[in-house]
């Protein structure tokens, strides 16, 4: 392909790409797909030749879209969305098509240093005090496991890396019952492992972590012998938006001397709403480390991870690691790729630059107080289907339900959705329970499309009930 059949057909994936947005309200939002399906229509052996693009596209029209699960579709009400504001998507096309590996300044100076001012950018509107560094990661799995990292090498000395973990005795790692999997994992990969990360409980109408039985955990395990390393908070649970009260949680850091990290992959975006801020993120300028994803509820296309550091210089100590054909000679300047795990970078911070130019701090706002009040209007109406329970409240745009019936009616009513295609929901569990989520966060998502699942959960659910 040369360049000017490269513009022809840029052209034309350009306007697909336009039309597949503006008719997904058509389209089933999860693939109806069966498992295998995609797979078999594709051939078994690699073309000896070139084949043309038209057919190349053609292709992917009947093969792939059937079986794609549409993120963008404004009825995503399942997980959390992973958000492609357009102008966000305008600015991926960019960064794509100059294509740089951007792990030094030296490799692409505008990257990293529009990567350092968006980073204050985001910081300012969350409300974060000056002095707040911080790096864009892919993903808060990556960011967590940098702080959790961070914390075994604190509570070693630095030598973890060196010497290995084999005579340290047991780290450990405090969390609440409400946490993303993510942090489980991050223990397994830091060496920590799974019985080394105690999960409390929680308590009250947000679901918080309970200082005072985390308290007594760490008192224990200094008693046994273990090394208390380092504290996870959350502020908007993925299972049912459980956010814990920060200020309890430093207290006790500060007494026990330890690393702390904050998960608000999720709802952290809402804290560009003051108002939300008085309420969520009192006393978050204590942490040590925080991350939010941009790609999420804020628009940015994914991947987009904003890791803000309180101090730095512990996750350098960590991370860093510096051959001679990485050195860079002159001036003092930021190699980002020394923040993070892994050494190649994209120019991620280019969406967020986009993204924020083109709708503002207010028009951004304005998209997460919708979503917050919408979920909270259908609530109280899936609140009045007779047998339907509310189980967890909506904390900001999350809340979840039960409809009558065990576990498997749980179930079955997820399915029955999912398959017929209108709304697109997860099951989830709390206390012991099976519990359906619901959260609004789709971009372009509009109030009548979040009425809409009331309807459609009412009729499916009629459906069932009737056995047929």
């Amino acid at each position: 392909m040369n360049w000017d059949e490269f513009a022809q057909w840029g052209s034309r994936i350009s306007d697909w790409s336009a039309d597949y947005h503006k008719t997904l309200r058509d389209r089933p939002v999860r693939a109806q797909t069966s498992p295998g399906e995609i797979a078999a229509q594709l051939p078994k052996t690699p073309p000896e030749d070139a084949e043309a693009m038209d057919t190349i596209l053609a292709d992917f029209e009947d093969i792939v879209m059937p079986g794609m699960t549409h993120w963008q579709h404004p009825r995503f009400f399942a997980y959390f969305p992973a958000n492609a504001a357009p102008p966000s998507m305008l600015a991926e096309m960019l960064v794509t098509t100059i294509a740089a590996q951007c792990m030094l300044w030296q490799t692409s100076p505008a990257a990293t240093e529009v990567e350092t001012v968006m980073v204050d950018w985001l910081g300012q509107a969350l409300g974060l005090p000056e002095g707040f560094t911080g790096v864009i990661q892919d993903s808060a799995s990556s960011a967590t496991l940098s702080a959790v990292l961070t914390m075994r090498e604190r509570a070693t000395g630095y030598c973890g890396n060196r010497d290995g973990l084999s005579g340290t005795g047991q780290l450990r790692i405090y969390c609440s019952d409400q946490v993303h999997s993510s942090i489980d994992r991050a223990c397994w990969v830091a060496g920590i492992g799974q019985a080394n990360l105690v999960k409390i409980g929680t308590r009250g109408a947000r679901h918080a972590m309970d200082t005072a039985a985390l308290k007594e955990a760490i008192a224990v395990d200094r008693a046994a012998g273990h090394i208390p390393a380092g504290i996870i908070a959350i502020t908007g649970g993925t299972g049912v938006g459980a956010s814990d009260v920060l200020g309890a949680i430093l207290a006790v850091a500060k007494e026990e001397d330890l690393y702390t990290h904050l998960d608000a992959a999720w709802a952290g975006a809402a804290m560009i709403c003051p108002e939300i801020r008085q309420d969520f993120w009192a006393d978050v300028d204590g942490f040590d480390s925080i991350v939010f994803n941009p790609h999420k509820w804020l628009g940015a296309q994914f991947d987009c991870s904003v890791q803000f550091l309180k101090d730095p210089n512990p996750q350098l100590n960590t991370l860093k690691i510096e051959p001679e054909y990485l050195k860079t000679t002159g001036a003092k300047v930021t190699n980002y790729s020394e923040w993070t795990i892994p050494l190649g970078r994209r120019f991620r911070a280019l969406k967020i630059w986009f993204l924020i130019r083109s709708y503002g701090l207010e028009g951004l706002r304005s998209r997460i107080r919708n979503h917050i009040q919408w979920s909270r209007e259908l609530c109280n109406a899936l609140r009045e289907l007779p047998g339907f329970e509310i189980v967890t409240e909506p904390i900001l745009s999350l809340f979840s339900f039960r409809c009558p019936g065990s576990d498997d009616d749980q179930q079955r009513l997820v399915d029955a959705l999912n398959e017929d295609g209108r709304i697109y929901l997860t099951q989830g569990a709390f206390s012991g329970r099976k519990i359906i989520r619901f959260q609004v966060g789709q971009f372009d998502t509009i109030r009548e499309d979040v009425m809409l699942a009331r309807h459609v959960i009412e009729e499916v659910w009629e459906k069932i009930s009737r056995g047929s």
